[in-house]
This record gives C-alpha cells, structure tokens and sequence, in this order.
C-alpha cells in the first residue's frame, strides 16, 4: 500500500490517472509498490524481464543497450519523474527491445506491475495512448544515441558527456574514471585516456586520479557540435 505523499506523487507522474474510473484507479493504487535500491543495483537486465512500468521518485538510473561484443552503450538516464517503459515492454506487442537497467545514484522509484498496467492499458484508451507515448519519446532517446555514434567523431561525444555529467552532478568536478567514461560511450579506456590528455592540454579540463575539473566549458560546446 502506497504511503499518500506516494499515492499523489503517482498520480502527479500518470497525467492519465484523472481519466481512469474508481476501478481502474483503485487497481493502479493498491497494486502499486515503493522500492528503495541501492547504487549499482541491476534492476532488469534483458527482454526477457518485465517488471513493470518503472517511475523515478529520486536518484538516477541508466538504461543500455549491451552489443555482441559486450560493450555497453548508454541508450538514456532516468531522474525524478522519469518514467521507463522498456522495463514493461512485454505488454506492448512486437516490442523485443533488450535494455538493462542499472542504478547510478541510491534512488526511490515506484513499479507498476507489468500485468497491472497490462490491464489498465487494455481496457482504457487513455492509458493506451500514453504507453505509446512513452515508447515514442524512449525511442527518440534512442535514435538520438544512435545519430551521435554514427555522426559524430569520440572527441565530440565525449565532450557532450562532459557537459551532460556536469549539468546532472551540478558540478564542474566530476568523480568519475576514465574506465567508467569509456564504458558509457561503448569504447575502450585507452582512447579515452589519450582523448582527456589532449583536453587537459587544449586547457579544457583539468585530470587528477578518479576525478576531473571542466576548466572551459564554451570550449566543450564549441567542440560536441
């Protein structure tokens, strides 16, 4: 049973819920359950799990794709209010879409069983048409990543991951190894490594060990594209 700060937040995320009848809410509600996970939890890992629909109350998670080779690509981040449907995607027909989800911050989140919104999306239009909804903005996410592989050369993605992990951390200094940078980008820690010494050199960053300063960030957009 959802705790009413819960119950509120819920609704605040589903901005179907005020078109579901007293049944439907009633299923939503009580079926609904609060989680709590820790940093560097695997919440589901491939298509062949479906807990549900996924929603962020705090923290921060990372769903990606993991190629033939074993090397992970970062498909999008989730924070608060973010909603993942790829964790439900058994409900939604010919959706096979393999994406593991990990936890990078400690983070509350709210899952509604698969078969739960199974239900409500089959017995209500509204509902139906915000699944679709999601699938579409998860896989504009997608496509997005994919562009940046394809089009953009290491330096200016890694550059664009610079600024990204400083708008989410609200930091200049990021704590992070060049290892877990190359993990994120699908490429090896070596290029990495020779990527951020020529940065250090152009004055864009400062290196220390596990950690980086972004010292010009207009020289960082300047160079993503």
């Amino acid at each position: 049973m959802l705790t009413h700060d819960d119950a509120l937040f819920l609704e605040s995320c589903i901005p179907v819920a005020d078109q579901l009848n007293e049944m439907e809410k009633n299923l939503l509600l009580f079926n609904t359950v609060a989680t709590v996970y820790q940093k560097g939890k695997i919440i589901i890992n491939g298509v062949d799990e479906c807990n549900g629909l996924i929603i962020v109350k705090n923290g921060q998670l990372r769903a990606y794709y993991t190629t033939a080779e074993g090397k992970e690509i970062t498909l999008y981040r989730l924070l608060s209010s973010d909603i993942c449907i790829m964790s439900a995607s058994c409900i939604i027909k010919n959706i096979d879409f393999s994406v593991t989800l990990e936890v990078e911050k400690d983070s509350e989140v709210l899952v509604i069983p698969a078969n739960i919104w199974g239900k409500l999306n089959e017995a209500n239009g509204a509902v139906k048409e915000f699944s679709l909804q999601l699938i579409s903005l998860r896989f504009s996410d997608v496509m997005w990543v994919m562009e940046q592989i394809v089009f953009k050369g290491m330096d200016q993605r890694l550059a664009g991951f610079l600024i990204e992990q400083s708008s989410l951390e609200e930091s200049d200094t990021l704590s992070i190894t060049h290892e877990v940078i190359a993990k994120n980008l699908s490429t090896a820690r070596e290029v990495i490594s020779r990527l951020l010494k020529y940065f250090e050199n152009e004055k864009l960053v400062e290196l220390s060990r596990g950690s980086l300063k972004i010292l010009d960030f207009k020289g960082l957009h300047k160079l993503s594209g």
